[in-house]
């Protein structure tokens, strides 16, 4: 069974990479490289795997877990500069893909028991372009 619950955060960041110029993160990113940044209203789903437990009827404290996203990654990213305000993205470029894998990785330790597993992130970095992110695979 799956069980899903939604969260919204604004961050701004700017993509490009150190390395290159302004022209060439310019051609890689797009608009995105712009070095003074660019905001979003992110919409971040966190989908959990389980069994109900048969006395409570539930796979996880759906209370608990709308604390658990609020602390790891509503209040560190809500109306932050990503690039400077949230590591590791001051080394890690934060593409919509980037800051997935950082919620997972911010997430999943929560969720190792027998009951509850962290199935999915939904990250949508605009309201037509999410990525999903189901941890690393072996």
């Amino acid at each position: 069974m799956l069980i899903t619950r939604r969260a919204e955060f604004s961050a701004s960041h700017v993509c490009g990479q150190t390395s290159l110029t302004p022209a060439e993160n310019h051609a890689l990113y797009g608009p995105a490289a712009n070095p003074n940044g660019h905001g979003h209203n992110y919409v971040l789903e966190v989908t959990l795997e389980g069994d109900p437990d048969p006395e409570t009827g539930m796979i996880f404290d759906l209370k608990r877990l709308k604390e658990i996203i609020q602390e790891s990654v509503v209040d560190p990213m809500d109306h932050r500069f990503l690039n400077y305000e949230v590591p590791p993205f001051d080394r890690v470029v934060p593409t919509a893909e980037n800051v997935a894998v950082e919620i997972w990785g911010r997430l999943n330790p929560y969720f190792t028991g027998e009951r509850a597993r962290l199935n999915n992130v939904r990250l949508y970095e605009t309201e037509d372009l999410y990525v999903d992110y189901s941890g690393a695979r072996p």
